[in-house]
Formats: structure tokens, C-alpha cells, sequence
């Protein structure tokens, strides 16, 4: 009888989701340490990585998984760096998301006021219409179309600069400065270099936006700065510099993850035909497909805390200071909580995923991600027929915290 040769189990004391490999599909080794070591430990960065699903949603919720994590690493590492970081964390510091309660409640409170359902929904007809354009300029162009830097980039990045007011001849400035400031807030571990060019990025788009708000505040327009500089409650508003921080979150934040959800949203379909075949059917799908691509690969890949008190989990201690790594993309693989979960499954319903996060600190531009999405990934189907891969490897951001392609040449 011949015996199966079986792949050597992976050893996990070593486990690196930023190895090459990792980088290109990082699910099979986030299965294997969801299965063998869902607390796991990694001396390599010296943080804890928390894998279930039930888990890292527990931990969302629990205010001992502080998201203060920038105040903290400013005042321990920074003293001595140069002026330009110190400022660039500064501004990073004012950030909605690295704030806990109270701060959080009052700015998340503040932004309601101006970041609403009804001023989301109400540039659908935009987005369809800047989708139109982006794809009558690569099909223009012919030869293989990006749907990276041709299509989800420009217009992911025009909605949120239109919104906030920005003039369009300045948008093309803003994707240097994001590469930029991604290499800060998303870069690898241990990579000093992104610091200086982080802040010079993040430093010029803070210049940029006093002034625009400077502006805003001699002339007020029908935009979210506007909005931002009206917001308020009771006696309380956002002061000048938590009007320019929320508007470098918001133009960062606003398009960053939603370029590689449309971009990984339509690989998974060209590589599972049948879903594709379903959504071109059923435009109504649209929505449901992008809860899906959001479980099956968004762009969520971990999400960073700060330990604020001991906690036991999983007979692990994980202590006060700690730097936990909770991962949202192996959550929402976790066979305890979803039917096949590596099978893509666009009318899969009544599963909760974690993909816009959960609690106090659930993604306030949830509601304009999933409309850009369910817009512009169909949009591209639909204009883009018998579109294929170029046959070359894809080249996937390789950060810590997203999960991104660099771009997606593909032939039409």
C-alpha cells in the first residue's frame, strides 16, 4: 500500500504573516494558527496575535484592548526623533481611531453630525458617474487596464476629496501623499525609514488642509469640512487642529481601504467565475457580495491594540502594555462561525463578519464603502467583459495591518 505523502505541519514558533508567502495568502497559515495557537505570541514582534472569530469580537468590545496606541509609543519612542515625526504623530495622535472613551465618544459624536446617512447616499449618482469616466479613459487608452491605479485608486480617493471640498485639480497631489503616509500608519515593523517620509507626506497634507480650512471658515461651502467646522454639541466642537486631523483621517481612511476592497473584491470574482456569473445576473446581489468579498478577503487584515490592564485569555496572560495584534481576516474564516469558509458565497446571508470591526470603534465610513463598492465593482464587470489577469504575479502591499493589492493589470 502506498502511504500519501503529507505537507510538513507548519511550525508556527516562527510564524510570520509578512513572509513572502504570507504576503501573497496569508490564510493558511492563519488557519493553522486559528486551529494549533489562536493566542499566539511572536517574538519577532513581540505582540500577541488573536485568531477566533469569537475572540477577537469579544476583544473589540472590551475596553482592557485600548486603542490609545499612538500617545503611548509618541512619548516611549519619540523624545528623540526629529521634529518633523513629532509632528506627523501629533496629528496622528488627534485621529478618531487611536482614541478611547471619553475622547472617542465626543469626537465620534461630533463627526456623526456632519458624516451622515443622508449625505452618504446621496452621491451614488456621482460615484456611477466618476466610474464611467475612469473606465472610458483606461478603455481609451487600450492595452491591459489597472484596476488598481486606472480605476479603484482615482476613484475611491475623487469621492472623499470631492465630499470634503477639495478642488479637483488638487486631487492628483493626494496619492503621494497617501503612499506616503501609508508607509507610517500601515508599514512594516522595524522599518525606521518610514517615519521621515511618512511625515513629510502627512506634513505637507496637514499644511494643505489648514489652509483649506481657513478658507472654509472665511467662505462656508455645502461639503464635509464645512460640516466638520460646524459641528456641534451643546458648547462643544471640533477645534482647528481636530478639524484638519479628522480631515487627514477622513481623506486617508475615506479611500485607502476602499481601493482594496474593490480591487481584492474583483479578483475573488475572476477567480471564482460562478459568483462572478451570479452578480452579472443579479445586479441586486451587489450588496450581499460585498459583505462576502469583505469576510472571504477585505482589507482588514489585523487590527492593532495596546493591552490597558493583565487579561487571561485562552490560558494565555496577556499583560498591561502589550501590543496585540487582533486579526479580523482569520476571524471571519473561522470555521466555528461560517459554513465553508474559504469557499466565496455572494448570497451567503445571516453571518456576521468583521470586516468594518464592531463596537464603539465599528468604521464610520462603513455606509460609503459598501455604496462605492456595490457600485464600482459591477460597474467594471458590466464594462469591462471577458476581462482576465495578465499573466504575471500580483504584487500585494506587504504591511501588517491591510491586505491590499499594489495593482491588477488586467486585459479587456
Amino acid at each position: 500500500m502506498t502511504v500519501p505523502q503529507m505537507d510538513p505541519p507548519l511550525d508556527l514558533a516562527d510564524a510570520d504573516l509578512l513572509s513572502p508567502e504570507a504576503v501573497i495568502d496569508p490564510y493558511p497559515l492563519m488557519a493553522a494558527l486559528r486551529e494549533r495557537d489562536p493566542v499566539h505570541w511572536s517574538e519577532r514582534y513581540r505582540s500577541w496575535f488573536v485568531m477566533r472569530f469569537d475572540d477577537v469580537s469579544a476583544a473589540l468590545r472590551d475596553d482592557r484592548f485600548s486603542s490609545d496606541r499612538i500617545a503611548p509609543y509618541r512619548r516611549a519612542k519619540l523624545e528623540a526623533a526629529d521634529p518633523g515625526v513629532q509632528a506627523a504623530f501629533g496629528v496622528l495622535e488627534d485621529w478618531m481611531v487611536f482614541k478611547d472613551p471619553p475622547d472617542h465618544t465626543r469626537l465620534r459624536r461630533l463627526l456623526n453630525r456632519a458624516f451622515t446617512p443622508r449625505a452618504v447616499s446621496a452621491i451614488r449618482p456621482r460615484v456611477l458617474e466618476l466610474a464611467d469616466e475612469l473606465l472610458d479613459a483606461a478603455l481609451a487608452r487600450g492595452g491591459a487596464v489597472d484596476l488598481v491605479g486606472d480605476y479603484a485608486y482615482p476613484l475611491t480617493a475623487s469621492v472623499i476629496a470631492e465630499m470634503l471640498g477639495v478642488p479637483r485639480e488638487d486631487h492628483p497631489r493626494f496619492k503621494d501623499w497617501s503612499d506616503q503616509i501609508t508607509g507610517l500608519v500601515f508599514g512594516s515593523l522595524g522599518n525606521p525609514q518610514r517615519y521621515a517620509a511618512g511625515a513629510a507626506g502627512l506634513g505637507e497634507l496637514a499644511a494643505y488642509l489648514s489652509e483649506l480650512v481657513r478658507r472654509h471658515e472665511r467662505e462656508p461651502a455645502e461639503d464635509l469640512i464645512s460640516a466638520l467646522i460646524a459641528a456641534r454639541d451643546d458648547d462643544d466642537a471640533l477645534s482647528p487642529d481636530e478639524v484638519v486631523s479628522t480631515g487627514v483621517l477622513l481623506l486617508f481612511a475615506g479611500h485607502e481601504t476602499t481601493t482594496s476592497l474593490i480591487g481584492t473584491g474583483l479578483l475573488a470574482l475572476v477567480r471564482n467565475p460562478d459568483q462572478r456569473a451570479l452578480l452579472e445576473a443579479d445586479p441586486a446581489l451587489a450588496e450581499s457580495a460585498v459583505d462576502e468579498l469583505l469576510r472571504y478577503d477585505g482589507p482588514a487584515k489585523t487590527v492593532a491594540r495596546v493591552m490597558a490592564a493583565d487579561v487571561e485569555l485562552r490560558g494565555r496572560t496577556l499583560r498591561r502594555s502589550d501590543r496585540v495584534f487582533l486579526c479580523p481576516a482569520s476571524a471571519n474564516r473561522d470555521p466555528e462561525v461560517f459554513t465553508d469558509p474559504d469557499r466565496l458565497d455572494i448570497t451567503r446571508h445571516g453571518e456576521r463578519q468583521l470586516g468594518f470591526g464592531l463596537g464603539l470603534h465599528y468604521c464610520l465610513g462603513a455606509p460609503l464603502a459598501r455604496l462605492e463598492a456595490a457600485v464600482a465593482i459591477p460597474r467594471a464587470l458590466e464594462r469591462l467583459p471577458g476581462l482576465r489577469p495578465v499573466d504575471t504575479e500580483l504584487a500585494w502591499h506587504p504591511v501588517l495591518l491591510s491586505r491590499g493589492l499594489r495593482s491588477f493589470p488586467v486585459h479587456v
